[in-house]
C-alpha cells in the first residue's frame, strides 16, 4: 500500500471517529436536569388550578396534567418526578408538607409561593365585591406584607429547599400581571384598581427575585410571556371571575403551556 493510500485511510478513520463523537454531542441543560429527579413544589399556580384535567389522586390540591411541571416532565422524562404542588399552599405549608420528597438525588426543583401569604384571594374578593377605596386599601395592605413579613417567610422556605436538595437547581417562578391597562374591558374593576393590582404583582415579583437570588436560586418571571394575554387583552390566558370560583384569576391551560412552561424551560 502506498504512503498516500495509508494517509487517506487514516484520515477516513479519524473523520469517522470525530463524526461518531459528534453524534452524541454535549448534554443540554435540560438533559442534565432530567438525569436526576424533578420535584414540583408550590401553590395553585404550579398545581395548575384553572387548567382542568386534574389528576384523580390529587384531591383538593387540583394537580393538572396541563400544568407546566407535568408538561415539562412529559417532554423531558426526568429520572423521577414528584408533583406535590397544592392549591392554597403558603410558604409555611410548602415547607411543612411538601419538602419531604426532596433528596440528595433531586437535580431540579420548581416552586411558586408567596401569593397566598399576602392574602391574594382576599384581595381579589375585596376588589370584586367592594368599593374602589376598599380595593385599594386591601392592595396596599398586601403590598405592606410583601415588604415586611414575606421576605423572612421566603428565606425560611428556600433554606428548607436547599437543605432537602443540596445539589438541585432551584427555579422560582413569579406571577403574571392580571390586567392589560386601557384594554378591552368596559365593565368590572376601575382602571385605578387594575393598575394597583398590577403594581402589587410587580412588587411581589421583585421580592421573589431578590430573595431567590440571595438563596442562590434562579428566578424566572412570567410577565413577558403573559404580556398581550392579560385580562382585558381580548386573548386572556387568565380566568376572570368564573365558575367554579376557584378558577378565578388563575391561568388557563393556555397560560400554563404558553406562559409558565416557556418561562420555566428558559431557566433550566
Amino acid at each position: 500500500m502506498s504512503v498516500r493510500r495509508i494517509w487517506a485511510s487514516l484520515s477516513t478513520l479519524a473523520i469517522a471517529a470525530v463524526a461518531a463523537i459528534g453524534v452524541a454531542g454535549p448534554a443540554s441543560a435540560a438533559d442534565s436536569a432530567a438525569a436526576g429527579g424533578y420535584v414540583a413544589l408550590g401553590d395553585s399556580y404550579s398545581s395548575g388550578v384553572g387548567a382542568g384535567s386534574y389528576l384523580s389522586d390529587s384531591g383538593d390540591c387540583r394537580r393538572s396534567t396541563a400544568a407546566y411541571p407535568y408538561l415539562w416532565q412529559a417532554a423531558n422524562s426526568p429520572a423521577s418526578f414528584d408533583f406535590v404542588a397544592c392549591s392554597g399552599a403558603t410558604t409555611s405549608s410548602v415547607a411543612s408538607s411538601q419538602l419531604g420528597v426532596l433528596s440528595a438525588s433531586t437535580s431540579l426543583v420548581s416552586v411558586t409561593a408567596g401569593g397566598n401569604d399576602v392574602g391574594f384571594a382576599d384581595v381579589m374578593q375585596d376588589c370584586v365585591l367592594g368599593s374602589e377605596a376598599t380595593c385599594l386599601a386591601s392592595v396596599d395592605a398586601a403590598v405592606g406584607q410583601m415588604n415586611s413579613t414575606l421576605p423572612g417567610s421566603l428565606d425560611a422556605l428556600y433554606d428548607g429547599i436547599r437543605a432537602g436538595a443540596p445539589q438541585a437547581q432551584v427555579v422560582v417562578l413569579g406571577y403574571p400581571r392580571f390586567y392589560q391597562l386601557s384594554g378591552s374591558c368596559i365593565a368590572g374593576l376601575s382602571e385605578a384598581e387594575r393598575a394597583a393590582i398590577n403594581n402589587a404583582s410587580d412588587v411581589l415579583n421583585d421580592v421573589l427575585a431578590k430573595r431567590s437570588a440571595d438563596a442562590g436560586f434562579t428566578f424566572s418571571s412570567v410577565v413577558d410571556e403573559f404580556t398581550g394575554h392579560e385580562l382585558c387583552s381580548g386573548d386572556a390566558w387568565i380566568h376572570s371571575v368564573t365558575v367554579p370560583i376557584e378558577n378565578s384569576y388563575h391561568p388557563k391551560a393556555a397560560g400554563q403551556s404558553g406562559g409558565y412552561l416557556p418561562a420555566f424551560r428558559s431557566a433550566v
